[in-house]
């Protein structure tokens, strides 16, 4: 079994920052790419970060300038620091990571998500 389990979420003033964390546990042998997707309410999920097992990293045009995706291989964990936060931000926030467990198949897994807000 793999778990992804996001924390960090919740309610901040626009121009506030919040980092988001996402751990992954059980049963992995290797992780790949890991990004943070999300959701507003009526719009489809869509990619906001991702980030490679060798550090690259990418963004959606919208957030580039404000947010930073990391990761830590040793502890399994990606993060998703964001600065400068609009109310156009506000979304349920997905982890997404691609995994390969100990029977070596490959497969995508996501988080239960985490509600961003920001409003004033």
């Amino acid at each position: 079994q793999v778990q992804l389990v996001e924390s960090g979420g919740g309610l901040v003033q626009p121009g506030g920052s919040l980092r988001l964390s996402c751990a992954t546990s059980g049963s992995i042998f290797s992780i790949g790419d890991m990004g943070w997707y999300r959701q507003a309410p009526g719009k489809e999920r869509e990619l906001v970060a991702a980030i490679t097992s060798g550090g690259s990293t990418n963004y959606a045009d919208s957030v580039k300038g404000r947010f930073t995706i990391s990761r830590d291989n040793a502890k399994n964990t990606v993060y998703l620091q964001m600065n400068s936060l609009k109310p156009e931000d506000t979304a349920v926030y997905y982890c997404n990571a691609d995994i390969m467990g100990w029977s070596f198949v490959r497969r995508d897994y996501w988080g239960q998500g985490t509600q961003v807000t920001v409003s004033s």
